[in-house]
């Protein structure tokens, strides 16, 4: 291991990081909060903490290795949860625990959406406008950013970027330079979230409410500055807005990219992933719709769409906003709409899930096997957008699949220990380690009943969906570590 290399990398990151504070800062002081003082104090910590870090290691300039993007990547996360928390720990109200506050940091800056705060509409706007950027930041990835950003690391940067994209296919360069396709996101990203934030302001937000939930919608996280969530505006408008821009963020990134430089939606029709998270999306929401109208939910199949079809996108995108309390609906439809998350949006997006490409190899490859129990002696290759799927990738997904199911049942099992019954502990696990945020239960509303066991169980459950599994728990093998 290149420790100081790696020390490096982690001081420069956390010391810029501070910039940060900054933007709730400014929020705090021009809406007269009275909290823009906990920001400066949290960037000054993050500056100091981030230069000792660097300083000793500065003139270190070995490349890194694969291995050493992991521990770069995971220790940035958890160093910027346990400093992000602060702003949350200083508030003077309401008053909450460390534990509380690194459960409502890392549920930022992971874009899962889960909440300890009652009587959101009450906090200071600097606080909720910090809760927001926490969710835009986490969407595309801290560590992205700093690649594109900080050409003082001197590192090439793919160790970090394969380490930090979530989806199996992260070899893929949208430019021949790491550099250059961290920036090239990013600005696809921003061009994304301006353009929502002004279709919001025009649809009837305020100004601070449309950026705020412009942040939160296309990070696919689910913060809102109300505690109804979406459903505060109450505006079909809003809410048809709000989904055609959960949508887009859901689907593959390296599209938007590839349909923007060639100026054509060609690229879009022809992606076989797209089309499943499409059908995905249209066929739950017809199914679901019909369901709330038989049940009884709704009177008129128009309010069902509504309602329902809100929150298929929403649970599927795993952003998490709300218009309803679709957890005291009757039947089996709010349980649908969890494990709904679990398959996700398209590789390469904000969204979290186990991914729609993982669920469509997951799906030939059974169907292969199938088929070698009547023709045992057949070549059958698994094809995925015309092109042979390599055994490679196939037994990364089905052992992700493998670890994700694992991860949930024994995260499930602790929590139950914890005192829960079995439904809020499973829909607790379940809408964080997808980084939905709602759940059933105790945790349909939010996520302050439950004791600092089972939030720091859950903490660990947001940060292993943002990583995607392999990233967290490659550290927990001892062969990691050997030379």
């Amino acid at each position: 291991m290149k420790f100081a290399a790696i020390q490096r990398v982690i001081g420069a990151l956390v010391a810029w990081s501070s910039l940060m504070m900054l933007p709730p800062a400014i929020v705090s002081w021009i809406y007269g909060d009275p909290g823009a003082n906990l920001f400066l104090l949290a960037a000054a910590i993050l500056l100091v903490i981030g230069g000792l870090v660097w300083w000793p290691v500065r003139k270190d300039a070995r490349d890194l290795r694969l291995r050493d993007g992991f521990i770069i990547v995971v220790a940035c996360w958890l160093t910027l949860a346990f400093v992000g928390a602060l702003p949350f720990l200083l508030l003077p109200q309401p008053q909450i625990s460390y534990v509380d506050a690194l459960f409502e940091s890392m549920s930022g800056l992971t874009t899962t959406g889960a909440t300890v705060l009652d009587h959101i509409d009450t906090l200071p706007h600097g606080i909720l406008f910090y809760r927001q950027q926490l969710q835009w930041l986490g969407g595309m990835g801290i560590i992205v950013l700093a690649v594109a950003i900080l050409p003082m690391l001197r590192v090439g940067g793919m160790q970090l970027f394969r380490a930090e994209t979530p989806g199996p296919m992260k070899d893929s360069k949208l430019t021949p330079r790491i550099a250059e396709t961290a920036k090239a996101l990013w600005l696809l990203y921003l061009g994304i979230t301006v353009t929502c934030a002004l279709s919001f302001w025009l649809g009837g937000m305020t100004a601070f409410d449309a950026v705020s939930h412009a942040f939160s919608t296309v990070a696919i996280g689910g913060f809102s500055t109300h505690d109804a969530s979406f459903g505060y505006f109450d505006s079909p408008t809003l809410e048809a807005i709000a989904m055609v821009f959960m949508v887009i963020s859901g689907m593959n990134f390296a599209l938007h990219f590839t349909a923007w430089r060639k100026a054509s939606a060609q690229p879009y029709f022809h992606d076989s992933e797209l089309k499943t998270y499409m059908i995905l999306l249209v066929g739950a929401t017809v199914i679901v719709s019909f369901a709330l109208v038989q049940n009884g939910t709704f009177g008129t199949l128009g309010e069902a769409l509504r309602f329902g079809g809100f929150q298929v996108v929403s649970a599927l995108t795993t952003t998490g906003f709300t218009t309803t309390e679709f957890h005291q609906w009757q039947g089996w439809v709010p349980l649908v709409l969890v494990c709904l998350a679990f398959i996700g949006g398209c590789a390469g997006s904000t969204a979290g899930g186990m991914k729609v490409i993982r669920l469509q190899l997951l799906y030939r490859h059974a169907i292969r096997e199938i088929r070698r129990l009547i023709h045992p002696h057949a070549v059958l290759p698994v094809k995925f957008g015309g092109f042979k799927a390599a055994e490679t990738v196939l037994d990364a997904v089905t052992g992700f699949f493998f670890l994700f199911a694992a991860s949930t049942a024994l995260m499930t099992l602790l929590l139950s220990m914890t005192g829960l019954d079995l439904l809020t502990a499973f829909s607790a696990v379940a809408a964080c380690i997808t980084n939905l945020g709602p759940g059933l239960g105790d945790v349909g509303h939010s996520y302050a009943s439950l004791g600092d066991t089972a939030k720091l169980i859950l903490s660990f459950a947001m940060l292993a969906g943002r990583l995607e599994i392999y990233t967290l728990l490659v550290l927990l093998t001892p062969a990691f570590w050997r030379d």
